[in-house]
């Protein structure tokens, strides 16, 4: 019965597109013709028919079958369809949340020279030093400096520091951000001098580009040693410095307590540790931005979410020369390139006809400079500082394996987008993007995110009013039941993603059920063990990891299992369906679309979820001819449609 249905739909809209489109006659098109062809010029190619589309459309015998199907594959027509899911989902990042790692910041201090002239010098906040007094601080203390550190600013007034201290302490770089060849001995190809043809997509903000008189070309940055170090991995380092008692006044030239020492510390001194983890930030004092510098962002002050690089003002899609730009923060130059990773990969999908259920579970994706260093360096220091008392000290499984990333694409490289074939066995089209877990940081964010935008189904309460109750699950607790019987499992895909990181929870390291994290006598969970598994499912005998409760299973298959699970439900499809239908109608659906929902519905399952397919066939239909056809309110003045 099923391949009679798809017979009858196609011939359904085979009649249609008979009845409604034959070519025009030698006498001129009618108003109907007209706005029909300018809602597929909208649609198709981004814009309004030119004079001379309109003259082809004129001409006697234009084919207009072979119009339709030559602009379904190009760009006005792809980024129609990113739009739809761009907004559904709502990817692009706004200004809300602050992405600026300490691990891979480098801050800015104006500080004075020997000679009492200015100069900048780049630093990390809480980078660890062998020096107990600026152990986690710049690496000039107040008396050396005049400066007084904070995680906001530094502040103060500045005084001369002396060419033996500057020597000892600092060391100069040429950076990535000044020079296309940082990775080779003796750097040349400076920006704007030997780099004479950079990506014109990469701009650094001026003032990275000059010395504190705002006139002189900067050659080469200062930078605090520490900061300097080139090595991949480090080593464990403990102070051994006792905690300052309570009420104990500071240490002789020291602006905060010192760095504190935790056990794991001092029982692992000496070992290796990867310097791409935070807990190498926090306990190594071998490690630092890199080659070039080229694993940590600059930023043109010392403050929390510094000034880096200029940006397009608006970016809409498909435009290859944006008008007006904006100097962007650190946070805004990440979450900017994590939306457009989002947007390369569903232009791949629907540029090259792919079936459409791989934006969910699609292992591939594309990359650019900004988000190689971001896979390589920011992603991986999101772990692992509260992980290491369960024996994990970096991202052990990456939803995006580092080693992914070829090694040829430099921070610089802005317009140039690698494919990535295979980000590694736990990628999930956008489900396991940056974009997708920061603006859906809670695991229930995730799953309800995915439930509205992929099943077209949302989650309301039955009762206004809650009654008490002391049931921790939500499944089965009156007033919460309704929705929650559903959401807890979906949440639960997402019980190995960290909330409001990307970092992956190994079951080698977090089983489900984990004697060690237990109940203690009072009914509490101890240590670490609180930020990762959940007391009111725990017991005495063993803890249950934070979002497992409603299913173990859900759990352990992760994102992956979550697409490969949406994917299969029927919803699915007619989901998709109604969302592109809905935008190309651009009205509201109704009852009488139900036919030719059903109709689409089966012409894209049958042809592989494919969106060229459906589209064409939605163009072709009476009822977009009908959509096309209604003047705008404000030419009708109070009319009818025509």
């Amino acid at each position: 019965m099923r391949g009679l249905g798809a017979v009858a739909a196609a011939a359904l809209l085979a009649a249609a597109a008979a009845a409604l489109f034959a070519p025009p006659s030698a006498a001129a098109p009618t108003l109907e013709q007209y706005r029909y062809f300018r809602a597929l010029s909208l649609d198709l190619k981004g814009r309004l028919p030119m004079r001379e589309e309109l003259a082809e459309m004129e001409s006697p015998g234009f084919d207009l079958d072979a119009w339709i199907e030559r602009n379904l594959d190009g760009p006005g027509y792809v980024e129609r369809l990113t739009r739809i899911y761009m907004d559904v989902l709502r990817l692009e990042l706004g200004p809300v949340g602050l992405f600026a790692p300490p691990e891979t910041t480098l801050r800015r201090a104006e500080v004075l020279g020997p000679d009492g002239q200015p100069l900048y010098v780049y630093f990390r906040y809480n980078q660890r030093r062998l020096n107990p007094v600026i152990d986690g601080e710049f690496c000039f203390s107040e008396a050396e400096s005049g400066l007084r550190g904070s995680f906001h600013a530094l502040t103060g007034t500045p005084k001369p520091i002396s060419q033996k201290l500057l020597d000892e302490r600092t060391t100069v770089v040429r950076p990535f951000w000044l020079y296309r060849d940082y990775l080779s001995v003796s750097p040349t190809q400076r920006y704007g001098a030997g780099w004479k043809d950079p990506d014109s997509a990469y701009v650094p903000l001026p003032q990275l580009l000059v010395e504190p008189d705002r006139k002189t070309p900067t050659v080469e940055v200062r930078v605090c040693k520490e900061e300097a170090q080139t090595a991949e991995v480090g080593h464990i380092y403990a102070s051994g410095i006792p905690p300052l008692p309570a009420g104990a006044p500071l240490p002789a030239g020291r602006v905060r307590p010192p760095m504190p020492e935790d056990r794991y510390a001092m029982e692992h001194r000496g070992e290796p540790i990867s310097c791409r983890s935070a807990l190498a930030f926090a306990m190594s004092v071998d490690c630092g931005c890199g080659i070039g510098l080229e694993h940590c962002l600059p930023g043109d002050n010392s403050g929390r979410d510094p000034p880096a690089f200029v940006l397009p003002a608006h970016v809409p899609l498909g435009i290859e020369s944006p008008i007006g730009a904006a100097p962007r923060t650190i946070s805004g130059w990440n979450k900017f390139w994590w939306s457009q990773e989002a947007i390369h990969l569903m232009q791949h999908v629907f540029r090259a006809d792919r079936d459409f259920r791989e934006i969910l579970t699609g292992r591939y994706t594309f990359i650019n400079g900004p988000l190689a260093q971001f896979y390589r360096s920011s992603a991986p220091a999101a772990c692992c500082s509260l992980h290491k008392s369960f024996g994990m000290r970096e991202d052990e499984a990456p939803l995006f394996l580092p080693g992914a990333v070829p090694p040829v694409v430099a921070p610089h490289d802005v317009s140039a987008w690698t494919f990535i074939p295979d980000r590694g066995p736990r990628a999930a089209g956008i489900v396991t993007t940056p974009v997708f877990l920061t603006k859906y940081s809670s695991r229930r964010a995730r799953g309800a995110a995915l439930y509205s935008a992929f099943l077209c189904k949302s989650f309301a309460a039955e009762h206004a009013e809650l009654p008490p109750s002391d049931e921790p699950d939500l499944m089965v607790r009156p007033g919460c039941s309704s929705c929650h019987a559903t959401l807890e499992p979906l949440a639960a895909y997402f019980t190995r993603v960290e909330e409001t990181t990307w970092t992956y929870l190994p079951a080698s390291r977090f089983p489900i059920e984990n004697p060690v994290c237990k109940l203690d006598a009072g009914g509490k969970t101890g240590g670490s063990c609180r930020r990762f598994y959940d007391p009111d499912f725990s017991s005495k005998e063993r803890g249950v990891l934070r979002g497992a409760y409603a299913s173990p299973d859900h759990a352990d298959r992760g994102p992956a299992g979550a697409a490969a699970d949406l994917t299969r439900r029927p919803e699915f499809a007619s989901c998709a369906v109604a969302r592109v239908t809905e935008s190309f109608l651009g009205r509201p659906l109704r009852d009488e679309d139900e036919a030719l929902l059903r109709a689409l519905r089966e012409r894209f399952v049958s042809r592989g979820y494919r969106m060229r397919p459906l589209v064409e066939a939605i163009v072709r239909s009476p009822a977009y001819a009908r959509a096309s056809n209604v003047r705008p309110a404000l030419e009708r003045g109070g009319g009818g449609a025509r």
